[in-house]
């Protein structure tokens, strides 16, 4: 789990503007439970893999959706969906590497029944492939700084030296 990020945020904030939905999150999900990245109007910082919504977006390449989730056998009876949470309507864009990895997905939640318009759509997608590209430049940054380290350690005194000569 990591902090709140604000590039995050905003992606999920432009998703509820763009879906015109109350809801919004980047979930990722491991063999548990999938934990929230980024929400907006959610309360949990996570939850059980067996009740996520997004634990079965994950298993398709495309956009999963749920126009309503009162009238899906899949979720009729989820805890989500009979509580207080009432959430009704599902979309998510699975969040997937260049390895083609699923890591969790980009979803928007309201709580009536109701479809997203072809551009709506299409916008998820192209947030979901952004929400991805920022995970990737992260880990990227980490396995950079990393190296950087441990060159820095095996160097020494000299890459002090080198840096400061190229950098006056």
């Amino acid at each position: 789990d990591t902090p709140a990020e604000k590039a995050f945020d905003d992606l999920t904030r432009l998703a509820t503007y763009i879906c015109q939905t109350p809801m919004a999150a980047i979930t990722l999900i491991d063999s548990d439970r999938q934990w929230f990245k980024s929400k907006v109007n959610i309360s949990d910082s996570e939850t059980s893999r067996d009740v996520a919504f997004c634990a079965h977006a994950i298993l398709d390449s495309g956009m999963f959706i749920v126009p309503d989730a009162r009238e899906d056998s899949r979720f009729k009876d989820n805890p989500f969906v009979t509580s207080d949470g009432n959430v009704r309507f599902y979309a998510g864009s699975p969040l997937t590497t260049a390895e083609g990895y699923k890591l969790g997905a980009l979803c928007v939640i309201d709580r009536v029944p109701r479809r997203l318009s072809d551009g709506q759509l299409a916008a998820l997608r192209a947030l979901s492939r952004q929400v991805t590209t920022q995970l990737e430049l992260r880990r990227e940054i980490k396995e950079l700084r990393t190296r950087l380290k441990e060159l820095e350690q095996s160097t020494g005194d000299k890459t002090k030296e080198y840096r400061i000569s190229i950098n006056p």
